[in-house]
């Protein structure tokens, strides 16, 4: 998961309730500050004073050369290092990357923080942002915290429905209101998830719930912040999962409350290109895929040659983190 911190310095009340406000991970203050952002909010502080203190625990480097990488990854090994270049480039960060350094970079608009993430495909895990516009500041991180990640997403085609008997149903109940065409990925199998959209549709039986997704079974897949995947049995409340719509935008929503009850399920079965793919639902009215333009489809009306979306990815899991290995799900 990215990283956002916010350099407040010097103090002003006004930038660390924006970055309170806006969702920032860490707050650096001038010494005798860190406990004035702590009667704000609680968030890790960067402070002489602080949870983590510049010069020993935090290193600010200011890169001059190619020469001076190989200390730079050294010291990332141990020490949370803030890159600063003398002219602000992509090339440190490249070659940083590259050589797989845990580093920092310093930022003072949205444009270079879009660059430091975006670096290599893979970008750095943690910036830290310093502006002294608290409504450029805002802007940012809604727009940096709105798309945490992009995430492919294909057309799959149904090809069976079908009853599986009574099991364990997680329903998840979240702190963000979804929209049509957003909802969660899941599957039987970390390499295929398919997009479950969220309750946020007008039943003539039921009010819509649109903090809801009815996700499906105990054991299923559900991709969380970071590339990484978790059983849905695994949740609880406060825990990170991925909110993502039918264009493939990812943000970050927080559990509010897990529902685990027994219901009768459904296997879902369907084809991308030759591979055939699966997820179990619950076999009910309200739970929905989601078809490429982004509309909602019931599980309970799904025939042969529907459309449907699904993330696949190449490789395999373990413990949640994306592995290079081949490994055969059914």
């Amino acid at each position: 998961m990215r990283k956002i911190w916010v350099k407040v310095d010097p103090w002003d009340k006004e930038l660390v309730t924006t970055a309170l406000e806006g969702g920032a991970d860490g707050i650096m203050v001038p010494k005798g500050f860190s406990e004035k952002v702590k009667e704000l909010g609680r968030i890790e502080t960067i402070a002489e004073d602080g949870d983590l203190k510049p010069g020993q625990d935090v290193i600010f480097f200011t890169i001059k050369s190619g020469a001076d990488e190989a200390e730079i990854v050294s010291l990332s090994r141990s020490k949370k290092v803030v890159l600063e270049c003398t002219d602000w480039t992509i090339i440190p960060l490249e070659n940083l990357i590259a050589k797989k350094a845990d580093v920092i970079a310093q930022v003072k608009n949205l444009e270079e923080a879009q660059i430091a993430f975006g670096i290599l495909e893979k970008g750095v895990n943690h910036i830290l942002f310093h502006t002294q516009d608290a409504s450029a500041l805002k802007s940012a991180l809604t727009k940096l915290r709105a798309n945490e990640d992009q995430t492919a997403l294909e057309i799959a085609e149904i090809t069976a429905v079908t009853p599986v008997g009574m099991g364990d149903r997680v329903c998840v109940d979240t702190c963000t209101a979804m929209n049509i065409g957003e909802g969660m990925l899941v599957g039987n199998s970390s390499k295929t998830l398919f997009l479950v959209h969220s309750e946020s549709i007008s039943n003539p039986y039921v009010s819509p719930r649109p903090f809801r997704v009815n996700a499906g079974a105990v054991h299923a897949y559900t991709r969380v912040p970071g590339g990484k995947t978790r059983y849905l049995s695994e949740l609880a409340a406060g825990d990170q999962i991925l909110i993502t719509d039918f264009k493939g935008r990812s943000s970050i929503g927080i559990v509010g409350r897990l529902k685990i009850e027994k219901r009768p399920m459904m296997l879902v079965t369907a084809k991308v290109g030759q591979e055939t793919v699966t997820t179990i639902l619950q076999n009910a009215e309200t739970i929905r895929l989601t078809t490429p333009e982004g509309d909602p489809i019931s599980v309970v009306g799904l025939k042969a040659g529907d459309k449907v979306l699904v993330a696949i990815e190449a490789g395999g899991r373990h413990f949640g983190h994306k592995i290079e290995e081949t490994i055969m799900e059914k």
